[in-house]
């Protein structure tokens, strides 16, 4: 699809309000933050559709929802927020929309259960934070960054991670919560496929497209990383992907980069993906979009890993390269409109 340019009003930021639909598909500048330099790049999965197979009416859906999660991240830094602030509320926001495969939404393993995984990094202080196979926090990387912010870990698992999601005061949802009927459905689909003898396959392009992540620079030129998921559809239980694995699935690190990957999480965790990008950076000196464009091409997909990747660096330049059909995707900066594309 065309990249769309969207409004960012004042009165949204003071009041925190919805935009029109008619303001949604408007073109202007974005550039509130008074000269302060801040930059977001959020994805919602890559996977998915061929270019003009998804309906309009679905397509409207997640660009509206990916252009309202550039918004809420927009408001806090354009406010002189943190850069792990906006990722965390990014990410909540699109843990709370179904349309995406995290939090409410998330794909089921094979017992037809959601097992959510999520991590956040600071990269002023090199902190992080994550949880894996939790199964009742409403919002994984809130407990994420409770886990960072509160604790000496990096991450908790399975029933500790509920648990201390529950200690902490978080909210708390019903595994039910989660699933979808779309989800349900596409569950049975697959089981029905198992039971009858055909392959069911783990991680069917369709059904890996959907895990979210957000990177961010702040006005203070700090960098921050996020990523959520619900995994692979009839994924074993308890298995675990790159989402909520430091250096794999989420890094940042103020001396060079902020990355949020998706894709078939196996390949991202052997080849510590995110971590790479940096490293790339650091000790290769690759411009930011070459060494992104090298993880993705030259070492993931060369071995039979697809997806993709988001990516900040220290100066404020994008990545976003995928090797998938797709991978919903948007961008915004201070000074700059904002651009939200799928293909």
């Amino acid at each position: 699809m065309k990249t769309m340019k969207i409004v960012f009003f004042l009165s949204f930021f003071l009041s925190g309000g919805l935009l029109s639909a008619q303001d949604l598909n408007a073109v202007a500048a974005v550039g509130l933050d008074g000269g302060k330099r801040w930059v977001l790049a959020i994805h919602g999965g890559a996977g998915g559709p061929e270019r003009g197979s998804m309906k309009p009416e679905k397509e409207k859906q997640y660009t509206d929802s990916i252009t309202r999660a550039l918004q809420i991240g927009s408001r806090i830094l354009s406010a002189g927020g943190s850069s792990v602030d906006a990722v965390e509320a990014v990410i909540r926001f699109m843990e709370d929309c179904p349309l995406f495969n995290a939090g409410k939404g998330a794909v089921l393993d094979e017992d037809g259960k959601a097992e959510l995984d999520a991590s956040i990094m600071d990269g002023k202080t090199g902190k992080a934070g994550a949880v894996a196979g939790v199964t009742i926090v409403k919002n994984p990387i809130t407990a994420a960054r409770a886990v960072m912010d509160k604790t000496q870990h990096v991450m908790l698992i399975g029933p500790g991670a509920d648990a201390f999601a529950k200690a902490q005061g978080l909210q708390i949802a019903d595994p039910s919560y989660f699933i979808t009927p779309e989800r349900l459905e596409a569950w049975k689909a697959e089981k029905q496929k198992t039971r009858t003898g055909q392959p069911a396959p783990p991680s069917a392009e369709k059904e890996k497209k959907g895990t979210v992540g957000c990177v961010a620079l702040d006005s203070y030129g700090n960098l921050a990383a996020g990523t959520s998921t619900g995994g692979m559809m009839m994924k074993m239980r308890g298995r675990v992907g790159d989402s909520p694995i430091i250096g794999a699935g989420t890094w940042a690190d103020n001396n060079s980069c902020a990355v949020s990957c998706t894709g078939y999480g196996e390949y991202f965790m052997r080849n510590c993906a995110a971590y790479t990008v940096a490293v790339q950076m650091l000790y290769a000196s690759r411009p930011l979009e070459e060494a992104a464009h090298f993880v993705i091409f030259d070492i993931l997909k060369a071995k039979g890993g697809d997806g993709g990747l988001i990516a900040v660096d220290k100066d404020g330049n994008v990545a976003m390269p995928f090797s998938t059909n797709a991978m919903f995707r948007g961008k915004v900066s201070a000074g700059s409109a904002a651009e939200v594309l799928i293909y």
